[in-house]
């Protein structure tokens, strides 16, 4: 689990950086993919399903 967290961290800090920067080409995307998988193992997983799930519903009763 500690290794997980402080994988999610670097990875999050790399694309943090690259998107300050605008230079998000191919290494970048793989960036991105890697910290969502990283992100997926760590326990914060069922939060972010949570809301992105409630975001969902929420904009499908507006339309």
């Amino acid at each position: 689990m500690i290794v997980s967290i402080s994988t999610v961290l670097l990875l999050g800090a790399l694309l943090g950086l690259m998107l300050r920067n605008r230079s998000l080409g191919a290494g970048g995307a793989t960036i991105a993919a890697l910290f969502g998988f990283c992100l997926a193992s760590t326990g914060a997983a069922p939060t972010i399903n949570d809301a992105l799930q409630s975001l969902a519903d929420s904009l499908s009763h507006i339309g």
